[in-house]
């Protein structure tokens, strides 16, 4: 009796311990998607970053463009305007 009472108790240690093992799996499955998710996460941290970063260096170039284009026309004007009073002076000699 004493013999299959200990063999019950085998029996029963081993179901536990499977139903560890797999808790133990499951713990490991669950873990592997989290860091797969925080992975993909940082990927796409990281990628609006550089997305904003590109945005920002096209906004740079927008107001150099346009700051370079208002900079030539009022030159333009000044000689435009210079050349009027030239001509004004000439006339009124």
């Amino acid at each position: 009796m004493n013999g299959s009472k200990s063999a019950i108790n085998g029996i029963v240690k081993v179901i536990f311990g499977l139903k560890r093992a797999i808790t133990g799996i499951v713990y490991v499955i669950f873990g592997l998607r989290n860091a797969t998710n925080g992975i993909i996460n940082s990927v796409n941290g990281i990628s609006n970053a550089i997305y904003g970063i590109v945005k920002a260096i096209n906004a740079i170039a927008e107001a150099i463009h346009s700051f370079v284009n208002g900079l030539k026309n009022a030159i333009v004007e000044a000689i435009y305007t210079i050349v009027k009073c030239i001509n004004g002076i000439f006339k009124a000699i």
